[in-house]
């Protein structure tokens, strides 16, 4: 697998700054802006230069992507690194061997050309630290790598590099000096036990309210993940969060960890959605270790997992309820006045209508003649007819 990085110097701050570029290829030197070509018009800029490094043979690449070898302790290999020169000019490059780093992102990367290499960087040994390559054309460089006595089993990785030293600009004008690399990787298992293992570091666990009440909150967790065996490991992480006695269960996987080198760590953050404020939640994140590209580990690697409790106060479903009796309490305090002015329109009703009655009683009173008890009753004896005179030889 072929790699190219970039390292920049800027000269007038002293810094380093370390990237990864996705080609092979480097501007050539720009002519000053204060000299001007010889036909008076603006200086053109050199055409790019392109170069490539690849796993070789003594005639040739051979079709293998990096440098691959299981070796025991004190062993040496011999093997060669094609540098081919894609440009229409000769090129010349420093040719080195570097150790190999996982940054905290999960990239591959080697280490800057400046510093030195303690593992299987250093135990390779070039036949040229310099090549200069005319135009099109290929070299194929010998090698050797020795494994020291006392090293370590498991995997060491690292990478054969050219590199080419160039001058530019940045984007304030200063003037840094650019180091582009092309490289193949290295990957050497030394012979003896393995022990492949991840372990959980710095974990972090929050829990995120939603702003809507009824959606539930957000558990982000976060951490570390160290390669603590000897192998080179993958990982699928996962979290799992829950209330008291279990309540509101539930779980979610995050994105799959890229290769990590032994001793090397990277950043993971998993999201677990719609999970219910219960108050105090526990959650558990683990990480459940891969093999990389379709190994077989023996041993198999043993998942590690952690488990943290978390508190989820659910202070707006809190305020909603809140809002919710608070209103409940206004209806019914509302409710109590109406009825009690609607009694007091009745009682006060019922009062005007007796008054009014005691008053008509008194206007009819008031209305008698002085000295009569009472009005005057009429007779309600049965009248009797006059007497008149019998006829005669009647019976009175």
């Amino acid at each position: 697998m072929r790699l190219s990085i970039v390292i920049a110097v800027a000269s007038t701050v002293g810094a380093a700054v370390l990237g990864v570029v996705p080609a092979a290829a480097a501007p050539g030197p720009s002519p000053s802006p204060s000299s001007p070509s010889p036909s008076g018009s603006a200086p053109a800029r050199a055409a790019p230069v392109t170069w490539g490094v690849t796993p070789s043979s003594p005639t040739g690449p051979n079709g293998r992507a990096s440098f691959g070898y299981k070796l025991d302790p004190g062993a040496t290999v011999t093997d060669y690194v094609a540098v081919t020169n894609h440009s229409a000019r000769p090129l010349t490059l420093r040719l080195y061997a570097s150790d190999a780093v996982t940054t905290p992102q999960g990239g591959f990367d080697l280490l800057p050309g400046g510093q030195r290499s303690v593992d299987v960087g250093s135990w390779v040994r070039l036949t040229t630290p310099t090549l200069t390559i005319p135009s099109t054309s290929r070299m194929d460089v010998p090698f050797t790598l020795t494994v020291p006595e006392n090293a370590t089993p498991g995997d060491h990785v690292g990478g054969i590099v050219a590199s080419l030293a160039a001058n530019a600009s940045d984007g304030q004008g200063n003037q840094v000096a650019v180091d582009h690399r092309v490289g193949a990787r290295i990957y050497l298992r030394v012979t003896g036990e393995l022990r492949p293992a991840l372990a959980l570091e710095g974990l972090r666990v929050d829990h995120r309210a939603s702003g809507n009440p009824f959606a539930g909150g957000e558990i982000v967790a976060t951490a570390s993940i160290r390669n603590t065996g000897n192998v080179r490991l993958a990982g699928a992480p996962t979290v799992e969060s829950a209330g008291l006695l279990g309540l509101g269960g539930r779980s979610a996987s995050g994105a799959a960890l890229p290769e990590i080198l032994p001793g090397h760590a990277i950043q993971t953050t998993v999201r677990l959605p719609g999970v219910a404020p219960f108050l105090r939640l526990t959650v558990t994140t683990t990480v459940v270790p891969t093999a990389v590209e379709n190994q077989v580990l023996d041993p198999p690697p043993v998942a590690v997992s952690e488990t943290v409790t978390v508190w989820a106060v659910p202070w707006l479903q809190l305020v909603l309820g809140a809002l919710v009796v608070s209103a409940v309490c206004v209806l019914l305090v509302i409710r109590r006045r109406r009825r009690r002015r609607a009694a007091r329109r009745l009682a006060q009703a019922v009062a005007e209508a007796r008054e009014q009655g005691r008053a008509e009683a008194a206007a009819v009173l008031a209305g008698q003649p002085d000295g009569a008890d009472s009005p005057p009753q009429p007779d309600r004896r049965t009248p009797v007819a006059a007497s008149e005179p019998l006829a005669p030889g009647a019976e009175p």
